[in-house]
Protein backbone atom coordinates (compact mmCIF):
# COMPACT_ATOMS: atom_id res chain seq x y z
CA UNK A 1 0.00 0.00 0.00
CA UNK A 2 0.87 3.54 -0.69
CA UNK A 3 1.35 6.15 1.83
CA UNK A 4 -2.25 7.62 1.18
CA UNK A 5 -3.58 3.95 1.80
CA UNK A 6 -2.17 3.92 4.75
CA UNK A 7 -4.12 4.51 8.18
CA UNK A 8 -2.75 4.48 11.96
CA UNK A 9 -4.35 2.60 14.64
CA UNK A 10 -3.00 5.59 17.17
CA UNK A 11 -6.06 8.17 16.50
CA UNK A 12 -8.56 5.43 17.34
CA UNK A 13 -6.34 4.08 20.36
CA UNK A 14 -6.29 7.89 21.79
CA UNK A 15 -9.89 8.65 20.57
CA UNK A 16 -10.76 5.96 23.22
CA UNK A 17 -8.42 7.08 26.08
CA UNK A 18 -9.76 10.53 25.65
CA UNK A 19 -13.78 8.84 25.89
CA UNK A 20 -12.85 6.79 28.73
CA UNK A 21 -11.00 9.43 30.67
CA UNK A 22 -13.46 11.93 30.20
CA UNK A 23 -16.67 9.82 31.23
CA UNK A 24 -17.78 10.40 27.54
CA UNK A 25 -19.67 7.72 24.96
CA UNK A 26 -19.38 8.22 20.75
CA UNK A 27 -21.89 7.03 18.42
CA UNK A 28 -21.82 7.35 14.61
CA UNK A 29 -23.86 7.24 11.11
CA UNK A 30 -21.80 6.60 8.05
CA UNK A 31 -22.90 6.36 4.47
CA UNK A 32 -19.80 6.90 1.93
CA UNK A 33 -17.33 5.18 3.98
CA UNK A 34 -19.39 2.59 4.78
CA UNK A 35 -18.86 1.32 8.55
CA UNK A 36 -14.85 2.20 8.36
CA UNK A 37 -15.20 4.81 10.88
CA UNK A 38 -16.90 2.06 13.51
CA UNK A 39 -14.47 -0.90 12.22
CA UNK A 40 -11.22 1.45 13.02
CA UNK A 41 -13.22 2.55 16.36
CA UNK A 42 -14.20 -1.04 17.31
CA UNK A 43 -10.53 -2.29 16.66
CA UNK A 44 -9.56 -0.91 20.07
CA UNK A 45 -9.66 -3.98 22.92
CA UNK A 46 -12.54 -2.50 25.20
CA UNK A 47 -14.43 0.03 22.98
CA UNK A 48 -17.73 -1.15 23.71
CA UNK A 49 -17.06 1.07 26.85
CA UNK A 50 -17.43 4.51 24.89
CA UNK A 51 -18.75 2.94 21.23
CA UNK A 52 -22.81 3.13 21.66
CA UNK A 53 -22.85 2.01 18.27
CA UNK A 54 -23.43 3.11 14.46
CA UNK A 55 -25.39 3.19 11.53
CA UNK A 56 -24.44 2.75 8.20
CA UNK A 57 -26.92 4.60 6.06
CA UNK A 58 -26.64 4.20 1.98
CA UNK A 59 -29.79 5.24 0.69
CA UNK A 60 -31.93 8.41 1.17
CA UNK A 61 -34.77 6.49 2.19
CA UNK A 62 -32.64 5.14 5.54
CA UNK A 63 -31.32 7.86 6.06
CA UNK A 64 -34.89 9.49 6.45
CA UNK A 65 -36.20 6.33 8.23
CA UNK A 66 -33.57 5.83 10.79
CA UNK A 67 -31.60 8.74 10.82
CA UNK A 68 -34.63 11.21 10.45
CA UNK A 69 -33.10 13.33 7.61
CA UNK A 70 -35.83 15.51 6.12
CA UNK A 71 -36.82 15.00 2.76
CA UNK A 72 -36.97 18.53 2.15
CA UNK A 73 -33.16 18.50 2.80
CA UNK A 74 -32.12 15.77 0.38
CA UNK A 75 -34.64 17.24 -2.01
CA UNK A 76 -33.21 20.61 -1.95
CA UNK A 77 -29.92 19.82 -1.55
CA UNK A 78 -28.95 16.36 -1.86
CA UNK A 79 -27.67 13.40 0.08
CA UNK A 80 -24.23 14.61 -0.27
CA UNK A 81 -24.46 18.48 1.43
CA UNK A 82 -23.58 19.97 4.31
CA UNK A 83 -27.31 19.98 5.42
CA UNK A 84 -27.56 16.51 5.07
CA UNK A 85 -24.26 15.35 6.97
CA UNK A 86 -25.71 17.55 10.17
CA UNK A 87 -28.68 16.18 10.25
CA UNK A 88 -27.44 12.47 10.21
CA UNK A 89 -25.51 13.84 12.96
CA UNK A 90 -28.51 15.02 15.25
CA UNK A 91 -30.46 11.76 14.31
CA UNK A 92 -27.67 9.71 15.93
CA UNK A 93 -27.55 12.11 18.59
CA UNK A 94 -30.90 11.26 19.15
CA UNK A 95 -30.96 7.92 18.70
CA UNK A 96 -28.08 7.08 20.84
CA UNK A 97 -27.73 10.16 23.41
CA UNK A 98 -24.26 9.53 22.79
CA UNK A 99 -21.55 12.89 23.93
CA UNK A 100 -19.90 12.54 20.75
CA UNK A 101 -21.74 12.18 17.34
CA UNK A 102 -20.03 11.96 14.18
CA UNK A 103 -21.57 11.63 10.65
CA UNK A 104 -20.34 10.99 6.88
CA UNK A 105 -21.63 11.28 3.67
CA UNK A 106 -20.39 11.56 0.33
CA UNK A 107 -19.29 9.98 -3.44
CA UNK A 108 -16.38 7.65 -2.95
CA UNK A 109 -17.03 6.51 -6.34
CA UNK A 110 -15.93 5.34 -8.78
CA UNK A 111 -19.06 6.31 -9.91
CA UNK A 112 -21.56 8.95 -9.02
CA UNK A 113 -19.66 12.64 -9.33
CA UNK A 114 -21.14 15.50 -11.38
CA UNK A 115 -19.46 18.52 -12.33
CA UNK A 116 -21.47 20.48 -9.31
CA UNK A 117 -20.60 17.17 -7.29
CA UNK A 118 -17.14 15.66 -7.87
CA UNK A 119 -16.19 12.23 -6.84
CA UNK A 120 -14.24 12.27 -3.82
CA UNK A 121 -17.14 15.29 -2.52
CA UNK A 122 -17.28 14.10 1.20
CA UNK A 123 -19.05 16.53 4.27
CA UNK A 124 -17.96 15.48 7.73
CA UNK A 125 -20.38 16.50 10.50
CA UNK A 126 -20.00 15.96 14.61
CA UNK A 127 -22.00 16.88 17.02
CA UNK A 128 -21.55 17.50 20.85
CA UNK A 129 -22.98 19.14 24.10
CA UNK A 130 -21.55 22.55 22.88
CA UNK A 131 -20.74 22.56 19.12
CA UNK A 132 -21.81 21.24 16.02
CA UNK A 133 -19.51 21.35 13.26
CA UNK A 134 -19.57 20.20 9.56
CA UNK A 135 -16.22 20.43 7.15
CA UNK A 136 -16.38 19.52 3.62
CA UNK A 137 -13.72 18.08 1.68
CA UNK A 138 -12.49 17.01 -1.85
CA UNK A 139 -10.40 13.56 -1.54
CA UNK A 140 -8.78 12.42 -4.92
CA UNK A 141 -8.10 8.75 -5.53
CA UNK A 142 -9.66 5.34 -5.45
CA UNK A 143 -12.55 4.25 -3.73
CA UNK A 144 -10.59 2.78 -1.00
CA UNK A 145 -8.22 5.81 -1.00
CA UNK A 146 -11.17 8.14 -0.36
CA UNK A 147 -13.01 5.83 2.26
CA UNK A 148 -9.32 5.70 4.28
CA UNK A 149 -8.55 9.43 4.13
CA UNK A 150 -12.67 10.21 4.81
CA UNK A 151 -12.12 7.97 7.97
CA UNK A 152 -8.67 9.48 9.10
CA UNK A 153 -10.73 13.34 8.81
CA UNK A 154 -13.17 12.00 11.25
CA UNK A 155 -11.28 10.58 13.30
CA UNK A 156 -9.53 13.86 13.44
CA UNK A 157 -12.57 15.84 14.05
CA UNK A 158 -13.80 13.15 16.56
CA UNK A 159 -10.29 13.65 18.69
CA UNK A 160 -10.52 17.43 18.76
CA UNK A 161 -14.41 17.48 19.33
CA UNK A 162 -13.43 15.33 22.89
CA UNK A 163 -10.29 17.22 23.08
CA UNK A 164 -12.41 20.66 23.73
CA UNK A 165 -15.83 18.85 24.86
CA UNK A 166 -17.27 20.94 27.70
Amino acid sequence: MGEMLEYSEKLPHDIGLLLINKKLTLALAESCSGGLVSHRITQVPGSSNYFLGGVVAYSNDMKMRLLGVHESTLDQYGAVSKQTAIEMAQGIKKISDASICCAITGIAGPGGGSIEKPLGLVYIAVTSYKQEECKQFQFLGSREEIKIKTSNEALKMILYSIEHYG
